[in-house]
C-alpha cells in the first residue's frame, strides 16, 4: 500500500528557497545622516584582519575606513573585510593610495561603498574623483561588479543604478594648494565630503605636527566656511570625544576615530595603570 505524503503544498513552498529581496529604495545610512546633517563617525582599520573589521562594524560606528594608504592591507584583505560586514552597521569605506581612477574602480569593485581619495589639492582632481564612482554617462567608472554585485546586491534596479545613488565620495584637502583652491574644490558637484587632513595639512603649512597653530587654525576655518557655503558636509579626525564634542558644535558632521590599534591599547591601559603596569616608552627605552 502507498504512503500517503503528510506534507502539504502550502508546506512544501516553505522550504523552497526564497528569492533574495530587491536592495531597491535602500539608501547608505551615511549618505542619509549627511543629508540630514547628523553626525558620522568611522571606525579606522590598519591591521589586516577580518575579525577586527567585524567586530568594529557592529559597535555602532557608521563606516569602516579600511586605511589602504598607510597599512599594509592588501586589496584581497580588503574584500574578505567587505564580506564580514555583511549584516552589520557599518559600511565599508576604503581610504585609496593615491587619487587614481584605477585604484578607486578597484576598491569600488570589491565592494566598497565609499571611496576616500588623498591629496585632493584642485579641483580637476575633484572632479577625478567623482568621475571614477559614477558609471557613465555621470562618470567613467569601468562596468565589472560582479563581486560588488555580491556584496550589494540589487536585483530590480541593478548594481550600476544603485551603486551611483550610494556610493560616498570623500575627497582629503590636505596641503597649503588645496586650501587655496578650496572654493572651487568644493563646488564640484558629486562630492559628498571635504575632510581635512589635518596632520598633512600642518606639514604643508610650515608647522609639522603643531595643530594649534594660528595659520593651521585658519586654514581650517577656510575650508569649513567654503564647503557650508556649498553645502557640503566637513570632516576631520576625532582626536577625543571631547575635541568631537566641539568640533560638531562648529559645524563638523564627519569624523575618523582612533585606529583600532590606539582603541585597544587605551583600553588595556586603563586595566594596567591601577597596577603601575606599563610597557617600554620608546622615548626613553628604543625597540632596537
Amino acid at each position: 500500500m502507498p504512503r500517503r505524503c503528510l506534507w502539504s503544498l502550502p508546506a512544501l513552498l516553505l522550504l523552497l528557497p526564497r528569492p533574495m529581496s530587491a536592495q531597491t529604495g535602500w539608501e547608505n545610512p551615511v549618505k542619509r545622516l549627511l543629508r540630514e546633517g547628523q553626525p558620522v563617525l568611522g571606525a579606522t582599520i590598519t591591521v589586516p584582519s577580518a575579525e577586527t573589521a567585524a567586530q568594529l562594524a557592529n559597535a555602532g560606528f557608521d563606516f569602516l575606513w579600511i586605511e589602504m594608504e598607510h597599512s599594509p592591507i592588501t586589496l584581497e584583505t580588503a574584500r574578505h573585510m567587505i564580506l564580514a560586514t555583511r549584516g552589520l552597521k557599518a559600511v565599508p569605506f576604503i581610504r585609496v593610495p593615491a587619487n587614481e581612477r584605477w585604484l578607486a574602480k578597484r576598491a569600488l569593485d570589491v565592494g566598497a561603498l565609499g571611496v576616500i581619495f588623498p591629496f585632493t589639492t584642485n579641483a580637476r582632481l575633484a572632479r577625478q574623483a567623482v568621475e571614477a564612482c559614477r558609471y557613465p554617462p555621470a562618470g567613467r567608472r569601468g562596468v565589472g561588479p560582479g563581486l560588488a554585485s555580491f556584496r550589494w546586491p540589487a536585483p530590480e534596479e541593478g548594481y550600476p543604478r544603485f551603486a551611483d545613488r550610494n556610493v560616498v565620495v570623500v575627497v582629503i584637502v590636505e596641503e597649503a594648494e588645496a586650501v587655496e583652491a578650496i572654493d572651487e574644490i568644493a563646488a564640484v558637484e558629486g562630492i559628498d565630503v571635504v575632510y581635512i587632513g589635518t596632520s598633512d595639512l600642518s606639514y604643508s603649512l610650515g608647522h609639522g605636527g603643531d595643530l594649534e597653530h594660528p595659520s593651521v587654525r585658519q586654514a581650517v576655518a577656510r575650508i569649513l566656511a567654503a564647503a557650508k557655503r556649498h553645502k557640503v558636509p566637513v570632516g576631520l579626525p576625532a582626536r577625543s570625544p571631547e575635541q568631537m564634542k566641539a568640533r560638531i558644535e562648529e559645524g563638523f558632521t564627519v569624523f575618523q576615530a582612533p585606529a583600532e590599534l590606539s582603541l585597544l591599547l587605551a583600553g588595556a591601559r586603563a586595566f594596567l595603570a591601577p597596577l603601575g603596569k606599563a610597557g617600554f616608552d620608546p622615548r626613553h627605552h628604543p625597540l632596537y
